[in-house]
């Protein structure tokens, strides 16, 4: 395919960003990388709600719903058509296969016919740069803490796609233990938003274990905890639910916290970037600031809108991208185990 162009109207490089890589459908448009001219997502959770979590067909059958509607919103919103677009970027991986083609394969399609690049993103990428959209100037290297419903790693960046990953979940995800939780005390899905409610209310906070690796690795772990949970509500039945959400709720973040601090100490990095919809979490910012200015380590996160999945963000990589013309070519598919 020829491009027809590489540079955009008044030199101004405008990305439109697709994200379905799970049960938000996000398009976002931003312009030279910094200025958000459109963000608009479309929520499905009412739609997995009763089943506590999300269904992969349904999410994928939703996207294909509503992801015309949301680029036409997107575009209302910024006040330009396509003809104004000089690349698309899309989310191919990791996420729920069916999602990820959705938006795959509308991108493919703007990308043929306004003769633009394609531009295939990393969604952990998008999570780890998320916080550059409100502190752009943040600097090399920095350690990354990416907890969201389906991701939990540590990962020190060294610069704009150089990446070590210092650790990963190995089994749970941080928010998929939330939810988890938050089922076992039946208080709806997402379990994040009710666990952190129900904490602000306790009394007193049950001591749960945090999870701490036989080996001494930085890889993180939530099954144990979810277990204990289970037990002590197995063998106490009239307890508090809001010291029951306060005990897990701090529990989660002093592992968290715990491991990231540290792995910033060794390394002597001076920097942590957190990203994730779990990061929407007030008393996860707030330990990690009170850590931070103790240790003498900046910490930076997200708007909350942006913590969350969401286009902006790849958006926001797909301009980097672009800048470097590392395109992808027709040929592109969903990798719904993409490491980075």
């Amino acid at each position: 395919m020829e491009l027809k162009r590489l540079n955009g109207p008044k030199d101004k490089v405008i990305i439109l960003g697709i994200e379905t890589s799970c049960d938000d459908t996000g398009i976002g448009i931003v312009c030279d990388g910094k200025k958000i001219l459109s963000n608009v997502v479309s929520s499905q959770i009412d739609i997995h709600r009763d089943f506590g979590g999300v269904v992969p067909e349904l999410a994928s059958r939703s996207h294909l719903e509503v992801i015309f509607k949301e680029i036409e919103r997107a575009l209302e919103e910024a006040d330009i058509t396509l003809d104004d677009i000089n690349a698309v970027s899309v989310t191919y991986g990791p996420g729920l296969v069916g999602s990820l083609l959705v938006g795959i394969e509308v991108a493919k399609s703007i990308s043929y016919v306004k003769g633009i690049p394609l531009i295939g993103v990393n969604h952990l990428e998008g999570h780890i740069f998320s916080s550059f959209l409100k502190n752009p100037n943040i600097k090399f290297p920095f350690i990354s803490l990416i907890v969201s419903g389906g991701h939990t790693e540590l990962v020190k960046v060294k610069d704009f796609g150089d990446y070590e990953v210092l650790g990963k979940t190995r089994d749970d995800a941080c928010g998929e233990a939330f939810d988890k939780v938050a089922k076992l005390l039946n208080l709806g899905y997402p379990g994040g938003p009710y666990i952190e409610r129900l904490a602000k209310d306790s009394k007193r906070i049950y001591k749960f274990p945090e999870a701490v690796m036989k080996d001494k690795s930085f890889d993180f772990s939530f099954s144990g905890l979810k277990t204990a949970v289970l037990n002590f509500l197995q063998k106490n039945k009239n307890v508090s639910k809001s010291d029951v959400c306060a005990g897990f709720q701090n529990a989660v973040v002093c592992t968290l916290l715990n491991k990231t601090i540290c792995i910033a100490k060794k390394l002597d990095i001076k920097r942590i970037v957190l990203g994730g919809g779990v990061v929407v979490n007030e008393a996860l910012k707030k330990e990690f600031k009170k850590q931070g200015e103790k240790e003498g380590i900046s910490i930076y996160y997200p708007s909350p809108i942006f913590c969350t999945d969401n286009g902006v963000m790849i958006a926001l990589i797909g301009y980097y991208k672009f800048l470097k013309k590392e395109f992808s070519d027709i040929t592109l598919n969903a990798n719904p185990s993409l490491t980075l």
